[in-house]
Protein backbone atom coordinates (compact mmCIF):
# COMPACT_ATOMS: atom_id res chain seq x y z
CA UNK A 1 0.00 0.00 0.00
CA UNK A 2 1.13 3.51 -0.74
CA UNK A 3 0.75 6.27 1.79
CA UNK A 4 0.21 9.72 1.36
CA UNK A 5 0.31 12.28 4.18
CA UNK A 6 -1.28 16.10 4.01
CA UNK A 7 -2.65 18.05 6.04
CA UNK A 8 -5.74 20.49 5.60
CA UNK A 9 -7.35 22.66 7.90
CA UNK A 10 -10.98 24.24 7.72
CA UNK A 11 -10.81 27.90 8.82
CA UNK A 12 -12.76 29.27 11.88
CA UNK A 13 -15.83 31.02 10.55
CA UNK A 14 -16.69 33.07 14.03
CA UNK A 15 -14.53 34.64 16.52
CA UNK A 16 -16.16 34.92 20.06
CA UNK A 17 -15.02 36.32 23.19
CA UNK A 18 -15.16 33.52 25.50
CA UNK A 19 -12.40 30.84 25.06
CA UNK A 20 -12.77 26.91 24.83
CA UNK A 21 -10.54 25.64 27.89
CA UNK A 22 -8.40 23.26 26.10
CA UNK A 23 -7.10 20.04 27.62
CA UNK A 24 -4.17 18.01 26.78
CA UNK A 25 -4.33 15.37 23.81
CA UNK A 26 -2.56 12.64 25.40
CA UNK A 27 -4.19 9.88 27.34
CA UNK A 28 -4.68 9.74 31.07
CA UNK A 29 -2.79 6.46 32.96
CA UNK A 30 -4.26 4.48 34.77
CA UNK A 31 -3.08 5.43 38.09
CA UNK A 32 -4.14 8.82 37.60
CA UNK A 33 -7.67 8.31 36.02
CA UNK A 34 -8.53 6.14 38.50
CA UNK A 35 -8.77 8.78 41.34
CA UNK A 36 -9.88 11.30 39.09
CA UNK A 37 -13.16 12.73 40.48
CA UNK A 38 -16.03 13.57 37.88
CA UNK A 39 -14.51 17.43 36.89
CA UNK A 40 -17.97 18.74 36.75
CA UNK A 41 -19.18 17.70 40.09
CA UNK A 42 -15.65 19.58 41.52
CA UNK A 43 -15.25 22.68 39.70
CA UNK A 44 -17.87 23.31 37.63
CA UNK A 45 -16.17 22.96 34.28
CA UNK A 46 -17.77 20.79 31.81
CA UNK A 47 -15.94 18.46 30.52
CA UNK A 48 -16.33 16.99 26.97
CA UNK A 49 -14.42 14.36 24.77
CA UNK A 50 -14.21 15.29 21.56
CA UNK A 51 -13.99 13.16 18.44
CA UNK A 52 -14.39 16.29 16.54
CA UNK A 53 -11.82 18.53 14.27
CA UNK A 54 -11.58 21.23 16.56
CA UNK A 55 -11.91 24.09 14.25
CA UNK A 56 -14.92 22.84 12.75
CA UNK A 57 -16.63 22.89 15.63
CA UNK A 58 -14.93 25.30 18.01
CA UNK A 59 -16.77 28.17 17.03
CA UNK A 60 -20.12 26.60 18.37
CA UNK A 61 -18.67 25.21 21.76
CA UNK A 62 -17.76 28.87 22.04
CA UNK A 63 -21.03 30.14 21.35
CA UNK A 64 -22.56 27.58 23.56
CA UNK A 65 -20.44 29.23 26.35
CA UNK A 66 -21.14 32.97 25.31
CA UNK A 67 -24.57 32.15 25.87
CA UNK A 68 -25.07 30.17 29.14
CA UNK A 69 -22.09 31.29 31.01
CA UNK A 70 -21.33 27.60 31.20
CA UNK A 71 -17.03 27.12 30.87
CA UNK A 72 -15.67 24.07 28.79
CA UNK A 73 -13.14 22.13 28.70
CA UNK A 74 -12.24 19.79 25.86
CA UNK A 75 -9.95 16.78 25.02
CA UNK A 76 -9.83 16.41 21.12
CA UNK A 77 -8.70 13.40 19.88
CA UNK A 78 -10.54 11.08 16.90
CA UNK A 79 -13.63 9.07 17.79
CA UNK A 80 -11.80 5.65 17.93
CA UNK A 81 -9.03 6.76 20.67
CA UNK A 82 -11.82 8.57 23.06
CA UNK A 83 -13.53 6.02 22.86
CA UNK A 84 -11.03 3.43 24.07
CA UNK A 85 -10.32 6.16 26.37
CA UNK A 86 -13.85 5.90 27.87
CA UNK A 87 -13.62 2.45 28.32
CA UNK A 88 -10.26 2.64 29.75
CA UNK A 89 -11.72 4.97 32.46
CA UNK A 90 -14.65 3.36 32.90
CA UNK A 91 -16.86 5.70 35.33
CA UNK A 92 -14.01 7.33 36.66
CA UNK A 93 -13.64 9.00 33.63
CA UNK A 94 -13.69 13.26 33.74
CA UNK A 95 -15.82 13.28 31.06
CA UNK A 96 -19.07 14.31 31.41
CA UNK A 97 -19.87 14.41 27.19
CA UNK A 98 -18.57 12.34 24.38
CA UNK A 99 -19.02 13.98 21.78
CA UNK A 100 -18.26 11.52 18.84
CA UNK A 101 -17.18 11.33 15.12
CA UNK A 102 -19.79 8.97 14.28
CA UNK A 103 -22.35 6.63 16.13
CA UNK A 104 -19.92 3.10 16.28
CA UNK A 105 -17.86 4.54 19.07
CA UNK A 106 -21.03 5.86 20.83
CA UNK A 107 -22.42 1.92 20.52
CA UNK A 108 -19.59 1.09 22.05
CA UNK A 109 -19.90 3.12 25.11
CA UNK A 110 -23.62 1.78 24.96
CA UNK A 111 -22.79 -1.54 24.86
CA UNK A 112 -20.98 -1.53 28.12
CA UNK A 113 -23.70 0.87 30.43
CA UNK A 114 -21.05 3.68 30.12
CA UNK A 115 -23.75 6.37 28.74
CA UNK A 116 -26.69 7.33 31.11
CA UNK A 117 -30.22 7.92 29.41
CA UNK A 118 -31.48 10.64 28.17
CA UNK A 119 -34.53 12.15 28.79
CA UNK A 120 -37.39 12.35 26.33
CA UNK A 121 -37.20 15.67 25.11
CA UNK A 122 -33.51 15.09 24.08
CA UNK A 123 -33.70 11.45 22.64
CA UNK A 124 -36.99 12.01 20.99
CA UNK A 125 -36.24 15.17 19.39
CA UNK A 126 -34.50 13.19 16.46
CA UNK A 127 -36.12 10.84 14.26
CA UNK A 128 -35.24 6.95 15.46
CA UNK A 129 -33.32 6.43 12.51
CA UNK A 130 -30.26 8.34 12.97
CA UNK A 131 -30.81 8.33 17.11
CA UNK A 132 -30.06 5.39 19.96
CA UNK A 133 -32.77 3.33 20.29
CA UNK A 134 -31.81 3.10 23.70
CA UNK A 135 -31.83 6.63 24.26
CA UNK A 136 -28.57 7.25 25.78
CA UNK A 137 -27.13 8.23 22.93
CA UNK A 138 -28.70 11.43 20.39
CA UNK A 139 -27.78 12.10 16.94
CA UNK A 140 -26.82 15.86 15.76
CA UNK A 141 -25.72 15.35 12.13
CA UNK A 142 -25.82 13.03 9.18
CA UNK A 143 -23.08 12.19 6.82
CA UNK A 144 -23.44 10.46 4.06
CA UNK A 145 -20.46 7.90 2.45
CA UNK A 146 -19.56 8.69 -1.22
CA UNK A 147 -16.72 8.26 -3.38
CA UNK A 148 -14.87 11.24 -5.22
CA UNK A 149 -13.26 10.72 -8.56
CA UNK A 150 -11.15 12.44 -10.82
CA UNK A 151 -13.25 13.87 -13.21
CA UNK A 152 -11.03 14.75 -15.83
CA UNK A 153 -9.21 11.11 -15.95
CA UNK A 154 -12.82 9.01 -15.33
CA UNK A 155 -16.43 9.40 -16.50
CA UNK A 156 -19.14 9.19 -13.73
CA UNK A 157 -20.59 6.35 -16.13
CA UNK A 158 -17.22 4.57 -15.25
CA UNK A 159 -17.35 5.18 -11.57
CA UNK A 160 -18.00 2.34 -9.43
CA UNK A 161 -21.44 1.98 -7.83
CA UNK A 162 -20.76 -0.63 -4.73
CA UNK A 163 -17.38 -0.76 -2.91
CA UNK A 164 -16.77 -4.39 -3.33
CA UNK A 165 -16.17 -3.29 -6.94
CA UNK A 166 -12.90 -1.53 -5.71
CA UNK A 167 -11.11 -4.60 -5.54
CA UNK A 168 -10.77 -5.67 -8.96
CA UNK A 169 -7.40 -5.15 -10.84
CA UNK A 170 -8.49 -2.34 -12.89
CA UNK A 171 -8.46 0.32 -9.08
CA UNK A 172 -5.43 -1.24 -8.18
CA UNK A 173 -3.43 1.99 -6.84
CA UNK A 174 -5.96 4.20 -7.60
CA UNK A 175 -8.16 4.40 -4.50
CA UNK A 176 -7.30 6.37 -1.33
CA UNK A 177 -8.34 6.45 2.26
CA UNK A 178 -7.61 7.05 6.05
CA UNK A 179 -8.31 3.75 7.82
CA UNK A 180 -7.69 5.09 11.11
CA UNK A 181 -10.68 7.30 10.71
CA UNK A 182 -13.76 6.77 12.67
CA UNK A 183 -16.61 7.09 9.72
CA UNK A 184 -14.27 4.17 7.47
CA UNK A 185 -14.21 2.02 10.42
CA UNK A 186 -17.88 2.43 10.28
CA UNK A 187 -18.30 1.59 7.19
CA UNK A 188 -16.43 -1.59 7.32
CA UNK A 189 -18.84 -2.66 10.09
CA UNK A 190 -22.12 -1.76 8.23
CA UNK A 191 -19.97 -3.83 5.33
CA UNK A 192 -19.89 -6.77 8.42
CA UNK A 193 -23.32 -6.47 9.24
CA UNK A 194 -24.85 -5.95 5.72
CA UNK A 195 -22.75 -8.64 3.61
CA UNK A 196 -21.34 -11.12 6.24
CA UNK A 197 -18.09 -11.40 7.93
CA UNK A 198 -16.55 -13.57 5.44
CA UNK A 199 -17.28 -10.89 2.78
CA UNK A 200 -16.28 -7.59 4.43
CA UNK A 201 -13.06 -10.01 5.35
CA UNK A 202 -12.70 -10.71 1.72
CA UNK A 203 -13.13 -7.45 0.85
CA UNK A 204 -10.41 -5.89 3.38
CA UNK A 205 -8.10 -8.19 2.70
CA UNK A 206 -8.77 -8.14 -1.51
CA UNK A 207 -7.99 -4.11 -0.83
CA UNK A 208 -4.99 -4.13 1.03
CA UNK A 209 -4.21 -6.44 -2.14
CA UNK A 210 -4.69 -3.71 -4.25
CA UNK A 211 -2.41 -1.18 -3.04
CA UNK A 212 -4.73 1.45 -1.37
CA UNK A 213 -3.17 5.19 -1.05
CA UNK A 214 -3.50 5.19 2.66
CA UNK A 215 -4.12 9.19 4.18
CA UNK A 216 -4.43 10.14 7.59
CA UNK A 217 -7.48 12.07 6.75
CA UNK A 218 -11.08 12.27 4.66
CA UNK A 219 -9.82 16.24 3.90
CA UNK A 220 -6.42 15.18 2.87
CA UNK A 221 -7.81 12.22 0.71
CA UNK A 222 -10.27 14.34 -1.22
CA UNK A 223 -6.96 16.89 -1.78
CA UNK A 224 -5.04 14.16 -3.39
CA UNK A 225 -7.97 13.83 -5.69
CA UNK A 226 -8.53 17.32 -6.66
CA UNK A 227 -4.94 17.89 -6.93
CA UNK A 228 -5.08 14.46 -9.94
CA UNK A 229 -2.85 12.51 -7.91
CA UNK A 230 -5.38 10.01 -7.37
CA UNK A 231 -8.30 8.41 -8.58
CA UNK A 232 -10.85 7.72 -6.20
CA UNK A 233 -11.14 7.72 -2.38
CA UNK A 234 -13.67 7.31 0.16
CA UNK A 235 -14.98 9.92 1.87
CA UNK A 236 -17.92 11.48 3.98
CA UNK A 237 -19.68 13.95 1.53
CA UNK A 238 -19.66 17.21 2.90
CA UNK A 239 -15.43 17.04 2.60
CA UNK A 240 -16.46 17.88 -0.91
CA UNK A 241 -18.81 20.89 -0.08
CA UNK A 242 -16.19 22.47 2.51
CA UNK A 243 -13.70 22.38 -0.62
CA UNK A 244 -16.40 23.76 -3.06
CA UNK A 245 -17.11 26.74 -1.00
CA UNK A 246 -13.38 27.26 -0.41
CA UNK A 247 -12.61 27.40 -4.13
CA UNK A 248 -15.84 27.41 -6.10
CA UNK A 249 -17.43 24.31 -7.22
CA UNK A 250 -16.32 25.30 -10.57
CA UNK A 251 -13.08 24.53 -10.10
CA UNK A 252 -13.40 21.04 -8.22
CA UNK A 253 -11.29 18.56 -10.36
CA UNK A 254 -12.58 16.26 -7.45
CA UNK A 255 -16.43 15.21 -8.18
CA UNK A 256 -18.93 12.91 -6.39
CA UNK A 257 -20.82 9.38 -6.32
CA UNK A 258 -23.59 9.19 -3.56
CA UNK A 259 -24.25 4.99 -3.45
CA UNK A 260 -27.58 4.86 -2.47
CA UNK A 261 -28.64 1.30 -0.61
CA UNK A 262 -24.92 0.13 -0.58
CA UNK A 263 -22.58 -0.36 2.18
CA UNK A 264 -20.21 2.30 1.24
CA UNK A 265 -23.03 5.20 0.90
CA UNK A 266 -24.19 4.38 4.41
CA UNK A 267 -25.76 7.56 6.10
CA UNK A 268 -23.61 7.53 9.74
CA UNK A 269 -24.00 10.56 12.43
CA UNK A 270 -22.44 12.76 14.82
CA UNK A 271 -23.78 12.33 18.08
CA UNK A 272 -23.51 13.08 21.54
CA UNK A 273 -24.13 11.52 25.04
CA UNK A 274 -23.77 11.97 28.24
CA UNK A 275 -21.57 9.32 30.53
CA UNK A 276 -23.15 7.65 32.95
CA UNK A 277 -21.14 9.13 35.94
CA UNK A 278 -22.59 12.57 34.82
CA UNK A 279 -25.97 11.24 34.62
CA UNK A 280 -28.52 13.69 35.66
CA UNK A 281 -25.84 16.60 35.06
CA UNK A 282 -27.91 20.18 34.12
CA UNK A 283 -25.14 21.45 31.80
CA UNK A 284 -24.37 18.75 30.50
CA UNK A 285 -28.04 18.13 29.37
CA UNK A 286 -27.92 22.09 28.75
CA UNK A 287 -25.28 21.12 26.07
CA UNK A 288 -27.43 18.12 24.46
CA UNK A 289 -29.85 20.65 23.69
CA UNK A 290 -27.69 23.18 22.56
CA UNK A 291 -26.64 20.93 20.04
CA UNK A 292 -30.37 19.76 18.73
CA UNK A 293 -31.51 22.96 19.02
CA UNK A 294 -32.84 25.20 15.44
CA UNK A 295 -29.67 27.04 15.63
CA UNK A 296 -27.03 24.90 16.40
CA UNK A 297 -28.48 22.54 13.25
CA UNK A 298 -27.85 25.53 11.43
CA UNK A 299 -24.42 26.33 12.22
CA UNK A 300 -23.86 22.60 11.23
CA UNK A 301 -25.70 23.42 7.68
CA UNK A 302 -24.26 26.34 6.91
CA UNK A 303 -20.36 25.57 8.03
CA UNK A 304 -19.90 22.05 7.97
CA UNK A 305 -22.45 21.45 5.12
CA UNK A 306 -23.21 17.93 7.11
CA UNK A 307 -27.46 16.92 7.29
CA UNK A 308 -29.37 18.40 9.90
CA UNK A 309 -31.38 15.97 11.90
CA UNK A 310 -33.93 17.90 13.48
CA UNK A 311 -37.07 18.11 11.74
CA UNK A 312 -37.80 21.33 9.60
CA UNK A 313 -34.21 22.33 9.18
CA UNK A 314 -33.50 22.22 5.29
CA UNK A 315 -30.18 20.41 4.35
CA UNK A 316 -27.76 21.99 2.00
CA UNK A 317 -28.52 23.04 -1.15
CA UNK A 318 -27.36 20.31 -3.45
CA UNK A 319 -27.63 17.22 -1.56
CA UNK A 320 -29.61 14.00 -1.92
CA UNK A 321 -32.34 13.18 0.28
CA UNK A 322 -31.70 11.52 3.62
CA UNK A 323 -34.26 8.84 3.00
CA UNK A 324 -33.33 8.25 -1.10
CA UNK A 325 -29.86 7.33 1.06
CA UNK A 326 -31.24 4.96 3.79
CA UNK A 327 -30.66 1.34 4.04
CA UNK A 328 -33.97 -0.45 5.93
CA UNK A 329 -31.24 -3.19 6.63
CA UNK A 330 -28.99 -1.13 8.39
CA UNK A 331 -29.16 0.25 11.77
CA UNK A 332 -27.19 2.53 13.44
CA UNK A 333 -26.69 0.84 16.70
CA UNK A 334 -25.13 -2.33 14.36
CA UNK A 335 -21.90 0.13 14.64
CA UNK A 336 -21.20 -1.36 18.36
CA UNK A 337 -18.77 -3.81 17.11
CA UNK A 338 -16.01 -0.97 16.36
CA UNK A 339 -13.44 -3.38 18.33
CA UNK A 340 -13.60 -5.99 15.79
CA UNK A 341 -13.61 -4.45 13.01
CA UNK A 342 -10.20 -2.95 14.23
CA UNK A 343 -8.81 -6.27 14.73
CA UNK A 344 -9.91 -7.01 11.44
CA UNK A 345 -8.12 -3.93 9.57
CA UNK A 346 -5.34 -4.62 11.77
CA UNK A 347 -4.85 -8.38 10.43
CA UNK A 348 -4.77 -7.42 7.39
CA UNK A 349 -2.56 -4.57 7.51
CA UNK A 350 -4.81 -1.48 7.24
CA UNK A 351 -4.14 -0.26 10.39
Amino acid sequence: MRLAHRSRSIPIFSALAISVLALTACATDNDESNGTANAASTDGVLTIYAGRDEALIAPLLAQFTEETGIEIAVRYGTSPELSALLLEEGRQTPADVFLSQDAGALGALSEVDLLSELPNDISDAIPDDFTSSDDDWVGITGRARVIAFDSEKISEADVPTSVLELTAPEWNGRVGFPPGNASFQSFVTALRELEGDAVAEQWVMDMAANAPVITEKNGATLDLVNSGQLDLALINHYYWYQSAAELGAENMRAQLRFLPGDAGGIVNVTGAGILAGSSGNVEALQFLRFLISPAAQQYFVHETFEYPLLPGIAAPEGLPSLASLANAEFNLDDLDSLSETQRLLAKHGLL
